[in-house]
């Protein structure tokens, strides 16, 4: 059975834990990094990272993102967002379907 986990501050990730989803604060890059590959190879189909997280370890997210499991998704924290989740997003749909339809202009390549 695969779960579901979320990586980033504690303030942040505290909130999912009524949620029944598995939390993981970390404090630092290397801690960051360390996490994702363990729960990679620990049945976690997706992983929740914040943004501010997946600032600081750009490497480790995209060695993830071309495989469907785990999924890495870029969430806000508590603090807000940075506008890289919706970012990666947006890319994907261009790459998929050649057109930003988020944002209403044709993918620029």
């Amino acid at each position: 059975m695969y779960k579901i986990a979320v990586v980033g501050d504690k303030d942040t990730v505290l909130a999912f834990k009524s949620l029944g989803v598995d939390i993981f604060p970390v404090l630092n890059e290397k801690e960051a990094n360390f996490t994702i590959t363990k729960l990679a190879k620990e049945n976690y189909a997706v992983i929740f990272v914040t943004e501010q997280v997946a600032k600081e370890i750009p490497e480790k997210i995209a060695q993830y993102r071309n495989q469907m499991i785990p999924a890495i998704t870029l969430i806000p924290s508590n603090r807000g967002t940075l506008g890289i989740g919706i970012g990666e997003v947006k890319k994907s749909v261009e790459k998929a379907i050649g057109v930003d339809i988020l944002f209403g202009r044709e993918g620029e390549e």
